[in-house]
């Protein structure tokens, strides 16, 4: 349980590193104007990922089914993120 605490924290560690990102752009360029929710957005995506892979992971005994479930995770989280940053399949939350 000790293990899982930690990679945990890396999860936590993670999204705030990728997060920094948006938040430094925002003080050099006018390009990027993220408010709280979308910072609340991100979070939530980046953070219930690494989670969801965190649970998943341990009923995979493999490291290559785990790489395979990580490809995969992020490959729909990728395209989570771009459906609410422009809209790419025109759902109801789709951005701009």
């Amino acid at each position: 349980m000790q293990q899982f605490g930690r990679q945990l924290g890396l999860v936590a560690l993670g999204t705030a590193l990728i997060l920094l990102a948006p938040l430094l752009a925002m003080q050099f360029t006018d390009e990027v104007a993220w408010d709280g929710f979308d910072f609340a957005a991100a979070a939530v995506l980046l953070a219930g990922t690494g989670l969801v892979y965190l649970i998943l992971a341990r009923l995979f005994r493999t490291a290559r089914s785990r790489l395979l479930l990580g490809m995969a995770m992020a490959a729909v989280l990728l395209l989570a993120w771009a459906e609410l940053a422009v809209g790419v399949f025109g759902t109801p939350f789709a951005g701009s």
